[in-house]
């Protein structure tokens, strides 16, 4: 008997000395009851804590739970069969992973937070199936409350292969109550690493966002298409509703997200951007939900993922159509059900966030090619907005310039300088393939190499032949031989001369309005044959 108890102290202090170095919760409670399960005369431990209610519709104990709101999960469980010595005593499914609240021994104290102790030969009446028990050899029955400052924990259940006496009933309640205590300063210890985690993935996030962002964060220009985006962000944003926005790339989709956020109920907490495309396929599960430490090769501790930085804020998955299509299903689980769980990691975390995704896809195509989910594509389409193509709001490219040029200048720390109407025609005229981040690069090119004197851009060089509406050149097809060039290079000069009404050199000059210099100029039209004389108008003949 004293060798007994003396044993039974060692595996008690020996248990004592590693909870505490636990600091993660799963792994403090798988080893809990392994531990445990290992003692002598131990059959089984189980642990279970309190959940949402998940599996209502298959749940064995569907029947006698009236609100079907929260139940007791399974968390850890590890034991040893003498009558099936193969079978495994560590799934945390099957008929007893779910307890209703009040429901059955673990119920009853998990409710009242009173422990539940029975010896087989006396009392059956809390045991779910006696054959097991008398197959295992189990003859006592513990369930003891996890309290922790008044306060539940979970349900420690161990079933025992002899009778629970008064010495026996207070060592399993020390243990309840150690086990209590390590569990508490794991979930604050989870807790705190969490929040730093987060902090952190939040700070990088935003840093990245605030230097992408920093110059351009408003939408710019007045025109039709602008007012009617404008019109459909303030009927949106006051919602949680899912927005889709459409458009050619460099539209302004991001902004267009970043709006709806800003005027949103959740505009204090992140925006969280996620590129689809820059993801790779591997990574990708990972980076939306997180990882554990040791999930694959390279993951040294636990991380977050991109659902768990957004807490509470908005999530915006750029360029949607680049997901892998099966994990568009994980995706789908979360839009619904508001859980997820990180990758090598069994617990179920929820997250609250709003989901605003943009495409430059035809998403109703890549659902008919069966490379995006149908059912994906309806949730994520409750609002669409589409962005248009600069082409189609040629009329705000003169306030876009003046913006880029007001803030490129001064992040360059250079002379904010003039351009002329000239060139702002010329711009306006050009078809922007780029659209807006097209825009934007040639105009923070040219302020670079302008250095300080006139602006050049680029683009003047670039097409010549007028656009149709759609954005196409009008010979996209037409093979030019060299004759048919210079009358092309020709007939130009003569337009950009009509339009400055002979004026070449100048701001306003036919050399600004096509990106030359001056000198060049000349020299081309004396080589084609361009002459500028006292009342002869050339581009007339």
């Amino acid at each position: 008997m004293v060798a007994a108890l003396a044993k039974e102290v060692e595996s008690l202090a020996d248990l004592l000395l590693k909870l505490p170095l636990e600091h993660s919760c799963q792994r403090l409670l798988s080893l809990a009851v392994r531990e445990i399960s290992a003692w002598d005369d131990v059959a089984l431990v189980r642990i279970w804590q309190l959940g949402k209610a998940d599996i209502c519709e298959s749940c064995a104990l569907s029947e006698e739970c009236p609100q079907k709101v929260e139940c007791m999960h399974l968390v850890a469980s590890s034991g040893r069969s003498i009558a099936n010595p193969g079978e495994v005593w560590s799934r945390l499914d099957g008929r007893f992973s779910r307890f209703p609240i009040g429901v059955r021994k673990v119920g009853h104290v998990a409710q009242t937070g009173q422990s539940v102790m029975i010896n087989l030969s006396e009392d059956r009446s809390w045991v779910a199936d006696p054959k097991w028990a008398i197959d295992e050899g189990v003859k006592g029955i513990n369930a003891q409350p996890l309290l922790f400052r008044g306060k539940i924990l979970g349900v420690l259940g161990i079933f025992v292969r002899r009778e629970i006496d008064r010495d026996l009933a207070r060592f399993q309640r020390m243990v309840a109550d150690h086990l209590a205590m390590a569990i508490a300063n794991a979930e604050a210890f989870e807790k705190i690493r969490e929040l730093h985690e987060r902090l952190e993935l939040e700070n990088q996030y935003l840093r990245d966002e605030v230097e992408e962002t920093r110059s351009f964060g408003e939408i710019v220009g007045r025109s039709e298409p602008v007012q009617h985006i404008i019109s459909k962000i303030e009927l949106v944003s006051g919602t949680d509703a899912s927005v889709l926005v459409t458009g050619e790339s460099g539209t302004g989709k991001e902004l267009i997200a970043r709006e709806i956020h800003r005027r949103s109920q959740r505009k204090e907490k992140p925006l969280i951007r996620v590129n689809c495309a820059g993801i790779p396929a591997s990574l990708f599960e990972s980076e939306l939900f997180g990882h554990a430490k040791g999930a694959f090769t390279g993951a040294l501790r636990d991380r977050p993922g991109r659902f768990e930085a957004a807490a509470g804020g908005t999530l915006f998955l750029d360029e949607i159509g680049e997901m892998p299509i099966d994990l568009q299903a994980k995706l789908l689980r979360v839009l619904q059900e508001g859980q997820y769980e990180r990758v090598g990691e069994d617990r179920t975390r929820h997250v609250d966030v709003r989901i605003i995704a943009a495409t430059n896809r035809d998403l109703r195509v890549e659902v008919a090619e069966k490379r995006f989910r149908e059912d994906l594509f309806y949730r994520l389409n409750v609002f669409p907005i589409e962005a248009p193509p600069l082409r189609e709001r040629s009329e705000d490219i003169p306030s876009l310039v003046a913006h880029f040029l007001k803030h490129l200048s001064k992040r360059h720390g250079m002379k904010l300088p003039t351009v002329s109407k000239a060139q702002l025609q010329a711009l306006s005229n050009y078809n922007w393939p780029g659209n807006v981040r097209e825009l934007q690069n040639q105009v923070e090119r040219a302020l670079i190499t302008s250095r300080g004197k006139r602006l050049h851009f680029e683009v003047f060089e670039q097409s010549s032949e007028p656009v149709d509406s759609k954005g196409k050149q009008d010979s996209d097809d037409r093979i030019l031989n060299e004759s048919q060039m210079v009358a092309l290079q020709r007939r130009n000069i003569l337009k950009a001369l009509k339009q400055t009404e002979g004026q070449v050199y100048g701001a306003e000059g036919a050399s600004a309005l096509l990106g030359l210099k001056p000198s060049t100029l000349a020299s081309r039209m004396k080589k084609l044959g361009i002459e500028l004389r006292s009342k002869q108008r050339p581009w007339e003949d």
